[in-house]
């Protein structure tokens, strides 16, 4: 007689509960498979219309003509309409320099080390060879929808591609997060803050670190439109955590607004404090509405040393970094006040109003406020 399973006996919930972790993983690898299949598939058909040069071989309807033909030959395929053969092509197209370019690193890395030592000859392959196929897995790891996007917006910039290719990958983002990132400029925006990274962390971190950085930081998704204070912004950044955390970007982790420090006898309040996962530090974060002065930077290294003595874990905790975040800055002020601090600094800038239409006296305007307006260039 079979002996019925105890639904509630542990190993068999945490079998079960193993079981589904890996089926789901099974799932992820299989899809990452089959969307990489697909790819190369069109990079390969893409490759071979440049290749034969069959735009001008076969005349001006061969992307139709092909079209129909790989139809009929595959009756039910999806992917051969004449537009996305186009794209196939211009896949192959925008990506191509980097493939070379990635093969001439390597190439370069193996030919300056042919006098070096056999071991130091192999790391320099390695490494070469590394980032040949870190671009290959990005690309290719890459859905399709994300590269239709991309090769939209920037077939003749495939710098700027290459840049969303590796953050979508990076971040999972989805295709509506990349289109929310193309639209704010995250390219123009990322790794530009002011800082004396620097000088104040070890190389490697301090790369890391001015990466994680933006200037300016977009607060848009706030919806403030009328005047505000510090209290309202910040209250209106935690009210859309999310998106917050979206904006600020890969690994930060929220630990708390108005943290309090106790500084001696005297209690002090961080603005918002969070963790960088990556960067394995706290990072102290303030935010000024109004325009940036040197007391800002000695007030936030304050903070940032108060970390380090108080919540800073000795082999756990990279030093801490401070992050200001003001409505406006004069940047030969905001440098000497880094030169000045010995303490890990970025001053970045931030904008509610990107997306909004210009405003009258702090709010958005009236419909009867835009009639007004058109109303008198009319007349003039």
């Amino acid at each position: 007689m079979n002996k019925p399973i105890n639904i509630l006996d542990k190993d068999y919930l945490q079998w079960v509960s193993e079981l589904s972790k890996r089926y789901r993983q099974s799932q992820v690898k299989a899809a990452i498979k089959v969307n990489t299949e697909m790819l190369k598939f069109y990079w390969s058909l893409g490759r071979d219309i440049v290749a034969l040069k069959a735009e001008v071989r076969w005349g001006s309807k061969f992307l139709a003509n092909l079209s129909r033909d790989l139809k009929e030959q595959n009756p039910g395929a999806t992917c051969f309409s004449p537009k996305n053969l186009l794209y196939m092509k211009n896949f192959y197209c925008m990506y191509l320099p980097y493939f070379s370019i990635s093969q001439q690193v390597a190439d370069q890395l193996e030919n300056n080390s042919t006098l070096l030592q056999i071991e130091d000859r192999n790391n320099n392959n390695e490494i070469g060879q590394q980032l040949a196929d870190q671009l290959e897995r990005d690309i290719f790891a890459t859905p399709w929808g994300h590269h239709i996007l991309l090769i939209d917006k920037f077939l003749n910039e495939p710098q700027k591609a290459l840049f969303y290719v590796h953050q979508t990958v990076a971040n999972g983002w989805s295709r509506s997060a990349l289109h929310n990132f193309i639209d704010s400029s995250l390219y123009e925006r990322q790794g530009k803050a002011l800082s004396n990274f620097k000088e104040t962390l070890p190389c490697v971190d301090s790369d890391l670190a001015q990466e994680l950085t933006k200037d300016p930081y977009n607060f848009a998704f706030t919806g403030i439109t009328k005047p505000y204070n510090e209290h309202i912004l910040k209250d209106a950044l935690l009210n859309n955590i999310t998106r917050f955390l979206t904006e600020l970007g890969t690994g930060f982790a929220y630990v708390g607004k108005e943290y309090r420090l106790q500084i001696g006898e005297v209690e002090n309040f961080i603005d918002l404090l969070f963790y960088n996962l990556n960067l394995s530090c706290y990072v102290v974060i303030e935010v000024k509405i109004g325009k940036f002065t040197f007391a800002d930077v000695g007030q936030l290294g304050g903070y940032v040393v108060a970390c380090n003595h108080t919540l800073r874990k000795a082999g756990r905790d990279n030093p801490t970094i401070g992050l200001l975040i003001c409505k406006e800055k004069d940047r030969i002020q905001a440098q000497y006040a880094l030169e000045s601090s010995s303490q890990p600094i970025a001053i970045s800038e931030y904008e509610l109003e990107k997306f909004y239409p210009e405003k009258v006296e702090g709010t958005m305007p009236t419909i009867e406020e835009l009639e007004a307006k058109l109303g008198d260039s009319t007349n003039k």
